[in-house]
């Protein structure tokens, strides 16, 4: 099943989930899949190491039993450090799997490992995939400007090329404050770029984990946010309810206000996304 004709039908709800450590059972996974299949999911994604890492293997293994389980998996590539060639060995790979849908990424770039030179940027490795199969190419956009954008303007415009190039969707980097995802909405509906936008919402359940990912990607953490993460960050349990809630009325509040659709990163997290689901199963598509 192709992604972008759900968006068609509804207001879309998905995961993200990633593969074990190769040192890790693959099993492990396999259980959180169960769970969260249950929960009924439009599609699931499975992130892909940017690295060339040996858990891809893995990857792969877990996108097919996500179609196996009857859910529409997405398998996560990313470019920067791959050649043309390893490209299209893994473009064989997934096709021969069965799986439809890929989210183009550059990926994050690692200082200790220099990158290939065949792929600059996302819109590049869409335009590769395009030439090479009927994939449905999702891209990835960044509510508060992706961290190498030199500006709002030089990263919209970065992002209309993405579609241009032949992306049918768009998944949101993590935010936290709703306005930020609107205003950005409504610029890139001003710059032409007119593809279904899923926002990207991750549950607080560990304040470092946190605090990682937000130095990654550059979002910003609203007051009451932080009030949160200080008043539960020594309370496990509190703070993983606190930010339960939270992602709970991101969510309600990116519903009414129209949201193409809602990207839940589960941190691989069966008990939270199950959580949420049951919180917000009479919203989404309401």
């Amino acid at each position: 099943m192709s992604i972008k004709d759900l968006f068609q039908q509804k207001t879309v709800f998905s995961f993200e989930v990633f593969p074990p450590k190769k040192t890790s059972s693959i099993d492990v996974i396999y259980k959180t899949l169960d769970e969260l299949h249950d929960l009924k999911p439009d599609f699931i994604s499975v992130t892909f190491s940017a690295g060339g890492s040996s858990n891809n293997t893995y990857a792969l293994d877990i996108a097919s039993r996500i179609k196996e389980n009857g859910v529409a998996p997405m398998i996560h590539l990313p470019c920067i450090n791959y050649t043309k060639e390893e490209i299209t060995e893994t473009l064989e790979q997934i096709k021969a799997r069965g799986i439809e849908n890929i989210l183009a990424l550059r990926g994050d770039i690692n200082p200790d490992i220099p990158p290939k030179k065949d792929f600059a940027h996302a819109s590049d490795l869409i335009e590769f995939i395009k030439e090479k199969g009927n994939f449905d190419i999702a891209g990835a956009c960044y509510p508060e400007v992706h961290p190498d954008a030199d500006s709002i303007v030089d990263d919209l415009r970065n992002l209309k090329k993405k579609v241009d190039s032949g992306a049918s969707h768009l998944i949101s980097q993590l935010f936290f404050d709703n306005d930020a995802f609107y205003q950005f909405r409504e610029k890139a509906e001003l710059a032409g770029i007119d593809v279904p936008i899923e926002a990207g919402i991750m549950p607080v359940v560990n304040k470092n984990q946190i605090e990682r990912m937000v130095t990654t990607c550059g979002a910003s953490l609203p007051n009451k946010f932080v009030r949160i993460m200080q008043k539960y960050e020594h309370n496990p349990e509190a703070l993983r309810d606190a930010g339960i809630a939270y992602a709970v009325n991101q969510i309600v509040d990116l519903a009414a206000s129209g949201v193409d659709g809602i990207h839940l990163y589960t941190m691989n997290n069966a008990y939270v996304a199950r959580k949420i689901s049951e919180a917000i199963s009479g919203i989404i598509g309401a």
